[in-house]
């Protein structure tokens, strides 16, 4: 049987720090920070999966210096979030990704269930396409920074790379841009399978939109239908009446009242 971190309770005499370290304030913090930190994660991809001297000799330190300051953002986001829980020291040791993504910070994104479990509910394709963009600009940006020295290569500026990704993603493939380095490539297939899931995502998103509308529009039309039943009803009912009222003002002795009295 599992059981969350914030059911745990403190042991007898820790009232008072649970009273300051209340599990409600951790959960609201986490869920404030969930979605701007995984998406910072995914946004940074380019800047720590290219090795630092892929950038080049000029901006080595400033890589390693924004490095060091994406750390430092998950380093205080772990401090913090054991700082609110009852048991500082038990949830950072519990919290194994947290502090994975303090050293490497990618590892946020890539073994978070959680940010690909959300992203596949129904109703969040914009967030899907947040998703996918940011991933193919990464590309875009990796693919640059391996390509633009490497020999026999074609892709040399950011804006062919961006190009060839967009061209890429789309399933189009031109091929008047390729990636030949190892690097490269393996993103490449990355890219593709972007491509090819947003595809299947959009069209399955979209499906199911028309589908819901279905019943919608054809609930109406009974509904119509019995009220035109109706109204057809009421006419025959008066024209019957009005016929009725003419034969007793023609025959006056065939009238109900002088078949009775007879």
């Amino acid at each position: 049987m599992t059981m969350n971190y914030n059911d745990r309770r403190p042991g007898p005499g820790a009232e008072a720090g649970h009273a300051v370290n209340d599990p409600g304030r951790l959960a609201e913090y986490e869920a404030r920070t969930r979605g701007p930190l995984d998406l910072l994660a995914l946004a940074t991809l380019w800047l720590v999966v290219v090795p630092v001297w892929d950038f080049g000799h000029g901006v080595t330190g400033i890589v390693a210096a924004f490095r060091v300051a994406l750390s430092a953002v998950f380093g205080v986001d772990i401090a913090i979030r054991s700082a609110l829980a009852p048991r500082h020291l038990d949830y950072a040791l519990t919290h194994p990704l947290a502090l994975a993504s303090v050293i490497f910070p990618p590892v946020r994104v890539i073994f978070s269930v959680r940010l690909v479990r959300s992203i596949f509910r129904r109703g969040q394709l914009v967030r899907f396409l947040v998703a996918a963009t940011v991933l193919v600009l990464n590309g875009a940006v990796i693919v640059y920074l391996f390509e633009r020295h490497a020999p026999h290569s074609n892709i040399h500026t950011l804006g062919e790379a961006l190009w060839w990704s967009f061209v890429t993603v789309t399933t189009v493939g031109y091929g008047d841009f390729y990636p030949v380095t190892t690097g490269g490539r393996i993103t490449a297939c990355f890219i593709m399978a972007t491509g090819l899931l947003t595809l299947a995502v959009v069209t399955a998103q979209v499906a199911s939109s028309f589908v819901a509308q279905g019943p919608g529009r054809a609930t109406p039309a009974p509904q119509d239908e019995a009220a035109s039943r109706e109204v057809t009803l009421a006419g025959l009912g008066q024209r019957l009446d009005r016929i009725e009222r003419l034969l007793t003002a023609t025959h006056p002795g065939n009238s109900p009242g002088a078949i009775e009295s007879e």
